[in-house]
């Protein structure tokens, strides 16, 4: 069996290493992550077994080895993988040349979008206690947790860029603000379903959107009616 598994290992790596092949093989991986994402979100990830993503491929269990050494494995790569570009995305924005109420509304409109395409991946990874991993996944956990950190400091520094050039109304501490708006997208794992919703991740992003800079910028000041001479009211109220 150990040899077994040193094959498939060094024939794994080999194709990692090819860049021809590696086009095929990064496609086969992401094929079995799906089908891995929605025996994970059945079963949790607990109950998740390597045989049980194969029946859902209708492969035989071996031939996931080639492409994945374990459950853990696939499931840590592809939640980081997908993490990794959610950061890319809320950085470009911050960086970008939009005033920070629009950076702020592209950012959560990004985000939903995000949870509809890799669905049900990173609602799996929301619900994991990354304080209570196991020691041999301490790494994964830590890497995770840097991954999360900057993508809170991206949403933080849009919300500091918005209280510094007054189009933001100063509500409290940045940081606290980001927490409110992450966790109440997050939120969304307990019930959203891209297929199965009534309303679209497009639809979900572009109403929190509204509800989060709606909340944040200043009220706008109601347009004043243009006062008329006094004397010519008197006039009206005397009838002339």
């Amino acid at each position: 069996m150990k040899t077994t598994t040193s094959k498939i290992g060094k024939r794994r790596a080999a194709a990692k290493s090819k860049t021809v092949s590696s086009e095929t093989y990064q496609r086969r991986r992401r094929e079995i992550a799906a089908a891995a994402a929605r025996v994970f979100n059945e079963k949790g990830f607990r109950g998740t077994t390597i045989s049980a993503v194969a029946e859902a491929l209708q492969i035989d269990r071996a031939s996931i080895y080639y492409y994945i050494s374990s459950k853990d494995e696939l499931f840590d790569d592809v939640i980081r993988e997908a993490s990794e570009e959610n950061v890319l995305r809320a950085q470009r924005i911050q960086k970008s040349d939009l005033s920070a109420s629009e950076k702020l509304r592209t950012l959560i409109r990004e985000l939903m979008d995000s949870y509809a395409e890799t669905y049900p991946l990173l609602y799996i990874f929301i619900r994991v206690d990354l304080k209570h991993v196991p020691d041999k996944r301490s790494a994964w956990a830590k890497q995770m947790k840097k991954i999360g950190r900057q993508y809170d400091d991206a949403v933080t520094s849009i919300i500091e860029e918005g209280y510094r050039d007054g189009s933001f109304r100063d509500l409290g501490p940045a940081r606290l603000v980001a927490f409110g708006i992450i966790g109440m997208l997050n939120w969304t794992n307990r019930w959203f379903d891209p297929e199965n919703s009534k309303a679209s991740a497009e639809d979900l992003g572009n109403m929190y959107a509204e509800l989060v800079t709606s909340g944040l910028e200043h009220a706008k000041a109601p347009a004043r009616k243009k006062n008329r001479p006094v004397a010519a009211k008197r006039q009206r109220a005397e009838g002339k």
